[in-house]
């Protein structure tokens, strides 16, 4: 019997590949979504125009259907958690919260990160929320025997998604020979993870009984700089990065959204141990390097000059914050 799979979402950065490879792999799913998305939905899905939001909207939706697997991709603070528990409590044998690795301690004090690395990030409100979510879930597992499962993606992408903030904007200064900026020395080390690639390890949870209570982040063995994550993505390009590094610190002392994602994630190296996903799911095997995902996105936007939107906000600012750093340089 196909297994029946319903994500709260779907459509996403992530979620994507995941409603893509349930397809491949003959799972009966259902997306809950508004129909909002510029990522279309493959045809075997069964959509279902509700808002998770509206509960009463959901369960006239939903009716008395049960499905082995629910998955939300965009549950963000407890009482998204406690409305999912009430909607699905006896509608489900598991429920995935899909969680964040920047919730793992920050900055980490040994390396690599395992999924029992302890979670405290006291930089973003963000990964605050995640942990409360987790928080909630663990004592409902414990207590009441809720059949949850969390999954901790890290820096996960699709052709659309540029890995720093200003997207586009920051290939059009590479390709104008101005500056880009990059947080600290540039030495850090990074994982970035192609969505098809998660996919892979998500698909492979699903429905599974090993993996109720337990916890899993799901990303690449590739690491990266920050500098050379620059550098690849200039040379998909066919250009060059011109780097200024300048301290997330100082960012943040003039952008406190930017400096809260540096600080309570990108700034700080991170190594993960993913030999946990790997023995439940064998499946399971990163094999698209950056190098590639980068020629992907590169490619993505040349499709369309549509795509290839410049921020001149974030332009004029990102020249302001050079000037500004390099004027108290020695």
């Amino acid at each position: 019997m196909n297994k029946k799979v319903l994500f709260i979402g779907g459509s996403g950065v992530i979620s994507s590949a995941c409603s893509q490879l349930c397809i491949e792999k003959g799972i009966e799913l259902s997306c809950i979504t508004r129909g909002r998305s510029v990522r279309p939905l493959p045809d075997e899905v069964n959509q279902i125009l509700a808002d998770i939001y509206d509960i009463e909207s959901v369960l006239s939706s939903l009716k008395d259907r049960y499905f082995d697997a629910v998955v939300d991709w965009i549950a963000f603070e407890p009482d998204h958690v406690e409305r999912d528990i009430r909607l699905f409590r006896d509608m489900t044998d598991q429920y995935i919260f899909i969680s964040t690795a920047s919730a793992y301690q920050t900055p980490p004090k040994s390396l690599p990160i395992t999924e029992s690395t302890t979670l405290y990030n006291p930089f973003w409100e963000y990964s605050r929320n995640k942990i409360a979510c987790e928080d909630l879930l663990v004592h409902e597992y414990r207590e009441n025997g809720f059949p949850m499962t969390i999954v901790r993606p890290s820096h996960t992408y699709d052709k659309t998604m540029l890995p720093f903030r200003g997207r586009y904007t920051v290939i059009d200064r590479m390709l104008h020979n101005k500056k880009v900026l990059v947080n600290g020395d540039g030495t850090s080390l990074w994982t970035l993870t192609h969505h098809r690639d998660f996919a892979k390890g998500l698909v492979g949870l699903l429905g599974n009984p090993q993996a109720i209570g337990e916890t899993f982040h799901i990303t690449s063995d590739e690491i990266l700089t920050w500098n050379q994550i620059f550098d690849i993505v200039a040379s998909a390009a066919n250009t060059v990065a011109q780097k200024i590094h300048v301290p997330s610190e100082y960012i943040a002392a003039y952008d406190h959204d930017w400096g809260s994602g540096l600080l309570g994630d990108k700034t700080h190296s991170v190594i993960f141990d993913n030999s946990k996903i790997k023995r439940l799911v064998p499946d399971f095997k990163a094999t698209i390097p950056f190098e590639q995902g980068a020629r992907e996105i590169i490619a993505w936007y040349n499709e369309d000059p549509a795509r290839k939107v410049i921020d001149q906000k974030f332009n004029e600012f990102v020249d302001f914050l050079i000037e500004k750093y390099q004027s108290i340089l020695p």
